[in-house]
């Protein structure tokens, strides 16, 4: 019995779908950007079958033979789950779910959670990018308290996409400060990138410190100092 033809959309890249999908919705698609509630049950597990294709083409182009070669053998596959599975998975997962409590008894003393493992890529070489992260908060009596644990979630959350360093900071601040709805963040980064220590100037002592500052740590210099000075090896 001959099957049925396939019909168009059958034939259609998952992945033209979902970017259809995001154009339509005039929603942005960066690299750094989550398009989680874009993908359709099934479609990742489509997605990883085509960026394994397409990765076999990049090795073939490489001139690298994957069938002769016993360690390149499975290459393709295993660098397409590397990237939607985990290094990337920032961009295709939802984001984790946050239990959040109300300040029952109207904290408002700094804390500070750090160091947190930042592992993220850089988007110009998709070198990695790896480093720490520590948060400060000033809560006051209206403010989300959080899990010290959804911190760390938060953050391997929005660094585990391609990121410039500068942006991914900026990103989690707004994003902390949009649960939890603080008097005061802080957020300082330091972290090493690959594109400077595995290639380009290969500067391998090379790290990259920066930091976010709202509400009252810009408005309060004893506060930022107090902050600064908590922070292990960074005073």
């Amino acid at each position: 019995m001959t099957p049925p033809p396939m019909t168009e959309d059958e034939g259609t890249p998952v992945s033209v779908k979902i970017r259809e999908r995001l154009l339509a919705a005039r929603k942005r698609f960066h690299a750094n950007d989550n398009i989680a509630e874009f993908i359709e049950p099934g479609e990742l597990e489509k997605l990883l079958d085509e960026v394994e294709l397409k990765m076999q083409g990049v090795l073939d182009s490489l001139v690298i033979d994957t069938d002769g070669d016993h360690n390149t053998r499975d290459t393709a596959r295993r660098v397409a789950k590397m990237y939607l599975n985990e290094v990337f998975k920032g961009r295709y997962a939802s984001q984790p779910a946050l239990t959040e409590f109300p300040n029952a008894e109207h904290l408002n003393e700094l804390m500070i959670v750090g160091p947190l493992t930042v592992r993220s890529a850089c988007s110009h070489h998709l070198c990695p990018v790896i480093g720490k992260i520590w948060i400060g908060i000033l809560p006051n009596e209206h403010t989300n308290v959080i899990g010290l644990s959804k911190y760390a979630r938060l953050v391997d959350w929005v660094m585990g996409r391609p990121q410039i360093q500068e942006e991914a900071v900026v990103q989690l601040a707004d994003l902390i400060i949009e649960k939890t709805q603080p008097d005061g963040l802080a957020i300082v980064m330091e972290a090493s990138h690959f594109c400077m220590s595995w290639r380009g100037v290969r500067e391998p002592d090379s790290k990259m410190l920066n930091s976010v500052m709202r509400g009252v740590f810009l408005k309060d210099a004893n506060l930022r100092r107090e902050f600064l000075s908590l922070i292990p090896g960074r005073s």
